[in-house]
């Protein structure tokens, strides 16, 4: 397979470029029209040479990512994507279209080895993990489409298959490209990237002291509840994490955000709002309460309106910052744990 042009950084790309006797502003002039102009083929750089555009398509590969499936949800504010990658491997992505914000959830792995009970993408297990380019283009690919549209990709959520901080380096590398100010220049505070607790990362995470937001899949208040749907927790205990957590937002000053999926008689009565009250007390955080989404192979069931409201207005008498996420895509299977990719397990 020849190398995806996306994996490459602005200087990596003028390295490989001036190796080919161009001139290094050559590079420049690619990078704006794939990440400003957001050109998907070199035919189209009418600013090149027909030789340099012929050189260019031999070299490298512009399009990682080829549509399988586009389903748009009943309310037409939901597409979700399969896209096949070069190696016949398949991804989910999804668009949400907002009032006044256009929403991708893109993924960092094929399949994902975290395991969570209630995870479609879990429950495929894990093939492998995306390059920083495949995790690039699927940014190229929303914001081209939207663009299309006479709409703008306002945000990107780092959520999609996989555990990002399973994969920390290539996407890192990945928001390094998209960030870019002599490219798509898109700011860090509008990308969020959500773990289920991956100590070491989220400490490297820290250290890093970027402007990106961070999401944290807690889904529970203490190790016996959290033990039975977060494999991951046995080895990262809630209290060792929700430290990690403390520390990043001391050290940072900016706010952590917890997901906690409401499952139906598990972790969604009083007691365990109260415990949680108890165990997020003082730290700069929001919770993000999500009715779970249901999939095949998970027997538990989301918490039903009044259930999911008696929770909040625990967290809100206790001065825990919270809200219930708005469902999108649930008929297309495009929610919260619910990315699958079945066709990886048919090849």
């Amino acid at each position: 397979m020849k190398p995806l042009i996306n994996d490459l950084t602005l200087q990596e790309l003028t390295e490989s470029i001036t190796k080919t006797g161009e001139p290094a502003y050559r590079a420049k002039q690619i990078w704006q029209m794939v990440y400003k102009q957001l050109i998907a083929e070199p035919s189209e750089f009418s600013n090149l040479s027909k030789e340099f555009r012929t050189k260019l398509d031999e070299q490298f590969c512009f399009l990682p990512l080829k549509v399988e499936k586009d389903l748009k949800s009943s309310d037409e504010q939901t597409n979700k994507l399969l896209f096949r990658l070069q190696d016949n491997r398949m991804i989910e992505s999804v668009l949400m279209r907002y009032k006044e914000r256009n929403t991708i959830c893109i993924s960092t792995q094929v399949g994902c080895p975290m395991n969570c009970a209630f995870c479609a993408t879990g429950q495929m297990g894990f093939l492998r993990n995306l390059s920083a380019g495949e995790i690039v283009a699927q940014v190229l690919f929303f914001a081209s489409m939207l663009k299309s549209e006479g709409l703008k990709l306002t945000n990107i959520v780092i959520m999609g298959m996989g555990e990002p901080f399973h994969n920390y380096d290539a996407v890192m590398k990945a928001i390094g490209i998209i960030n870019d100010p002599d490219g798509m220049n898109f700011g860090e505070r509008r990308i969020t990237i959500s773990t289920v607790g991956i100590i070491p990362r989220i400490e490297q995470f820290t250290a890093a002291k970027r402007q990106i937001n961070l999401a944290v899949s807690l889904h529970a208040p203490s190790n016996t509840i959290r033990d039975k749907i977060i494999p991951a927790n046995r080895k990262y205990p809630i209290d060792s994490l929700l430290e990690a957590c403390r520390n990043y937002t001391e050290k940072t000053g900016r706010r952590i955000t917890f997901e906690y999926a409401l499952i139906h008689g598990l972790n969604d009565n009083y007691e365990n709002a109260v415990q949680l009250c108890k165990r997020l007390k003082g730290m700069l955080c929001h919770v993000n309460l999500i009715p779970l989404n249901s999939t095949e192979k998970y027997a538990g069931s989301g918490s039903n309106h009044d259930r999911t409201q008696s929770f909040k207005s625990v967290l809100d008498k206790n001065g825990i910052p919270c809200s219930v996420r708005l469902k999108r895509g649930i008929d297309i299977g495009a929610g919260c744990g619910q990315l699958l990719a079945e066709q990886n397990k048919q090849e």
